[in-house]
C-alpha cells in the first residue's frame, strides 16, 4: 500500500510539474508551434522543413546555442551579461583541436584542455566581477577581445584541422539514431535544472538577482554565487567550442562570432528577465528552439544573411519589450 501511495504521489507530482511548465511557458510554446506549422505548410519550406534529416540538423545546431544559454540564463538571473562566450568558443575549440593535431595528445586530454580553457576564462570573469564593482558587461567585453585575440595568436589566423573519426564523433556523430551533441545537451540541461531548482546555490542565485543587498543581509555569500555562475558560463562555452570544432572538423578562430547574441536571444525569448531575479531553464529551452527553428527557416527561405541579423534583432527587441511591460505591470 505504501509503495502504491508513493508511486501515485510521484505521478501526481510529475503531472503537476508538467501543468505548471506549460502554464508558465504557454505563450512561447504557442509561438514555437505556430512557427513550426508555418514552415511545415509554407510552399517554399513544406518539403524540406519537417523531415528527419532537417529536424536532426536543427537539433544539432541549437545544441551549441543551448550550451551557452544554460550559463547565460544564470548570468542574466543575476542581472548581468556575459559577452565573452562567443570568443571562448573560438579559443577552446582551437586549443582542443591543436592538442590533437599539433601535439598528438590523447583525445580525453584534448577535451579536458578545451573545457579547462573555458573554465579558466569564466573563473577570471567571476573573480573580477565578484571582487570589484565593475559591471559584468565591461569585464566580459574585455575578456571577449582577449580570448578572441589569443585564438588568432594561437592559430595564426588559420583553421586547425582534425580529421580523425574519434574527434568528429562529438560534433558530427550519432548515439543510436540521435546526434551526439543532442545527447550531451540533454545531460547538460538536466544538470543545469538540478543546480537551479534543487540546490542551495540555485536558490541563492535568485536571491542575489532579485535584491543583492537583501541577499547579503540574509547571510548569502554573494561573491561565491557570482564566481560560480560566471565559471559555469565559461565551462559551458568551452564545451560548446569543443562540440562546434568537432562538427566543423577544425578549430577556427572565427568560430563563435555572434554566438553570444543568439544565447542572449534564447534566454530573453524564454522569459528570463533582464532585470534579474527571475527565469527558468525550461523557458530557455523553448527560447533556444525558437531561435534555432527561426534560423533554419530563414535559411530554407533563402533570406539574405544580412537580413537574418535584422530579424533576430527585432525578435530580441520584442522579447525585451514584453519583459518590460510584464515587470511594469507587477509594480
Amino acid at each position: 500500500m505504501e509503495e502504491k501511495t508513493k508511486k501515485t504521489t510521484a505521478t501526481a507530482g510529475a503531472g503537476n510539474a508538467v501543468k505548471i511548465y506549460f502554464k508558465e511557458n504557454l505563450g512561447i510554446i504557442v509561438a514555437f508551434l505556430v512557427l513550426c506549422v508555418f514552415l511545415s505548410v509554407f510552399p517554399k519550406t513544406s518539403g524540406s522543413f519537417f523531415t528527419r534529416q532537417n529536424i536532426f540538423n536543427v537539433l544539432r545546431q541549437i545544441s551549441t546555442n543551448l550550451f551557452l544559454a544554460c550559463g547565460m540564463t544564470m548570468v542574466i538571473i543575476l542581472g548581468g551579461i556575459d559577452l565573452s562566450v562567443g570568443s571562448i568558443i573560438a579559443l577552446s575549440g582551437c586549443i582542443s583541436a591543436g592538442c590533437v593535431a599539433r601535439y598528438n595528445l590523447p583525445l580525453p586530454i584534448a577535451l579536458l584542455m578545451g573545457l579547462l580553457v573555458g573554465l579558466l576564462v569564466g573563473m577570471f570573469n567571476g573573480a573580477v566581477i565578484s571582487k570589484t564593482t565593475i559591471p559584468a558587461f565591461i569585464v566580459t567585453l574585455a575578456t571577449m577581445n582577449i580570448a578572441k585575440g589569443l585564438a588568432y595568436v594561437y592559430t595564426g589566423g588559420s583553421p586547425v584541422r582534425v580529421v580523425t573519426k574519434e574527434w568528429q564523433f562529438l560534433g558530427a556523430g550519432y548515439v543510436g539514431i540521435f546526434p551526439t551533441p543532442v545527447v550531451i545537451l540533454v545531460i547538460v540541461l538536466i544538470i543545469t535544472a538540478i543546480i537551479m531548482n534543487k540546490t542551495k546555490m540555485g536558490r541563492h542565485m535568485y536571491a542575489v538577482g532579485g535584491n543583492q543587498q537583501a541577499a547579503e543581509f540574509s547571510g548569502i555569500k554573494v561573491e561565491k554565487v557570482k564566481f560560480f555562475v560566471h565559471a559555469f558560463s565559461g565551462l559551458m562555452a568551452g564545451l560548446a567550442g569543443i562540440v562546434l570544432a568537432s562538427r566543423m572538423y577544425s578549430g577556427q578562430p572565427t568560430a563563435g562570432d555572434g554566438a553570444e547574441m543568439d544565447a542572449i536571444a534564447a534566454v530573453v525569448v524564454g522569459g528570463t528577465s533582464m532585470a534579474g531575479g527571475s527565469g527558468k531553464i525550461g523557458g530557455t529551452i523553448i527560447g533556444g528552439l525558437i531561435i534555432g527553428v527561426l534560423n533554419n527557416g530563414l535559411n530554407l527561405l533563402n533570406v539574405n544573411s544580412f537580413w537574418q541579423y535584422v530579424v533576430k534583432g527585432v525578435v530580441i527587441l520584442l522579447a525585451v519589450f514584453l519583459d518590460y511591460f510584464r515587470n511594469k505591470g507587477k509594480k
